[in-house]
This record gives C-alpha cells, structure tokens and sequence, in this order.
C-alpha cells in the first residue's frame, strides 16, 4: 500500500512538473512570419486611422485659424466705427448741452409767421431724427463689435482645446509607431523599408499619358514612388496616404484637404466603370486613399515603414471611386 502511494505521489509531482513547465515552453514560443505579418497589418491599419484623425484635427485647426483671421480683420473697422459713432454722440449731447436745445415753445413764440415756424418745427425734427439715428448707429455697431469679439473668443477657446488634443494625439501615434516598428524588425529584420529615389526613375517610362490637372497629379505620384512614408507629411520627402493625394493634385492646381474623409466629402462620387487617371479610390472606413493611374493600379504612400509604390487597387476592401471637381 505503501508503494501504491508513493507511486501515486511521483505521478502528481510529474503532472504537476509538466503543467508548470508547458505554459513556459509556449510563452517563449517566437510568433510565426505569417502572424508578425497579421499583427503588422492589423497595427498599421489602427495607427492609420489614428493618423488620419490627427490630420482632420489639423484641418480644422487650419480652418479655426482662418476664422480667427477674418474675425480680426473685421473687429479692427468695427472698432473705429464704434469710436466714430461714440465721438458723433458725444458731440451731439454737447450741443445740445450749450444750446440748450431747440424747444417747440421756443421756436413757437420766435417773430416770423407761419412759414418760418413750419421751417424751425422741421429743423428740430430733422435734428432729433438725426440725432436718434446716430444714437442708434452707436448702439448697433457696438453690438455687432461685441458679437464678433464673442465669437473670436468661442474660436480660440476651441483652437486651443484642438491644440491640446493634438499633442495628445501626438503622443499615440508616437507610441503606436514604436511598437509598429518593434513589430517590423522582428519580421523583416528592419523597422522600415530604405528609400528608393531610382524607383521613381525606373518607374517613369509606365507614367501614361494624361492631359490637363489629372496628368499633372499622377505625373506628380510617379514621381514620388519610392519615397518614405511619413505620417501627417504631404511631401516633398515623404508622405503619408492623404497628404500624398492633397499634394498631387496640389500640384495640378487644386485644394484638397489633408484628410481621407474630408477628401471624401471634396470628390465628385463616380462609379468603378468611370475609373480614369487622376481619381482616387477610397477604400473601408475611409480610413486609406490612393491615386488611380490606369490599368488598375493606384499609387499610395502604405503605411508607417514602407514606401509609396504603385500597386493593384483591389489590395483592400474599397468603399468607393471620387473625382477632384
């Protein structure tokens, strides 16, 4: 019996032993290329989101700061206005304080018939109406400074909350970038792929030809190629997915904001069929966009570590074809 129990006690402590040890032996288990691969894909397309909020952000702030321009460019004439019409009372009241004013009594017991009392009676209307209008000028051109200076104040108070997320926004993608990079070395052996400046060269004989605004944008694509990607750039060094959009057709002469969803807003929506050079294709969540160039195939700037490159444009499920108006 003796023996039977300490048969059995071995068999716990082995079975103890190989549960301790097994959940070991799997943690230390390096991940598989193909699972890097996925948790790459799934990090660079969070991060890309992440980023394209940045940028909206930065638009807006772009936007608020033209607002706050134009607010300042009004209030400065609204001012002298105000000024002017604080003047115009002031010198209204003092007359009147040193005249003692034009009173119908007045001008009622005052020699010279009728015709010359209808004068003086149209005379202090004429003066009353005057100076009411003027009283009144006053008033609305202070109430016109002071809602102006309102909405200056509402702008800036939200330009500087805009700017707090920002740097917070920073920060996360900062975060994200370093364990998206950690990611890449492990799988590649690098945390991001080396700029190819010939590659744009080497590219230059596929560039189709293209006439008008369209050709100029995906002239300007191709010869981006091989550039890095560089998250809220639009070039000339390197580019993230929007910027790299906005700076082509920047370059053809029209504005494009430096947002997926914004650019989305911006197109004309077309049909796959309508496909020429020059559109974008957006794709899921509007989270990505790249340059279309023909034959199927788009130029974009991937994601954090690659390079911008031509490519087939179903690489990802796409939400829908836009055309700069």
């Amino acid at each position: 019996m003796s023996s039977l129990r300490n048969l059995l006690r071995t068999v716990a402590l082995v079975g103890m032993s190989a549960a301790l040890i097994a959940p070991t032996a799997v943690a230390q288990a390096e991940p598989s290329p193909a699972d890097l691969t996925r948790r790459i894909e799934t990090s660079s397309a969070e991060l890309e989101r992440v980023v394209e909020s940045y940028n909206k952000l930065r638009e807006e702030i772009k936007a608020n700061e033209a607002a706050v321009a134009r607010l300042q460019t009004r209030i400065g004439p609204l001012e002298q206005q105000v000024e002017q019409s604080r003047a115009d009372v002031a010198e209204l009241a003092s007359t009147a304080y040193k005249s003692g004013g034009l009173r119908t009594a007045d001008a009622l017991l005052r020699p010279g018939g009728s015709a010359a009392l209808l004068d003086r009676l149209g005379a202090i209307e004429q003066l009353t109406r005057q100076r009411q209008e003027r009283i009144s000028g006053f008033t609305a051109d202070q109430q016109r400074l002071l809602d102006e200076k309102a909405r200056l104040g509402a702008t800036l108070t939200r330009q500087a909350a805009q700017a707090r997320q920002l740097a917070t926004g920073k920060k996360q993608i900062e975060q994200d970038l370093a364990k998206l990079y950690e990611l890449r070395r492990q799988a590649y052996g690098a945390a991001t792929e080396r700029p190819e400046p010939k590659a744009a060269t080497t590219e230059a004989k596929n560039v189709p030809a293209v006439s008008g605004a369209a050709g100029t944008a995906v002239r300007y694509a191709f010869g981006a190629i091989g550039k890095p990607y560089v998250w809220a750039a639009d070039g000339p060094n390197g580019y993230d997915c929007s910027g790299l959009t906005s700076a082509a057709w920047r370059a053809a002469g029209k504005s494009l904001p430096h947002n997926t969803r914004m650019q989305w807003s911006a197109v004309a929506h077309i049909g796959r069929g309508e496909l020429r050079p020059g559109d974008l294709v957006f794709y899921s969540g509007l989270g990505h966009v790249a340059l279309y160039v023909g034959d199927g195939q788009v130029i974009d700037a991937p994601s954090a570590g690659r390079n911008v490159l031509k490519r087939g444009m179903n690489m990802m499920s796409i939400q829908g074809y836009g055309r700069v108006r």
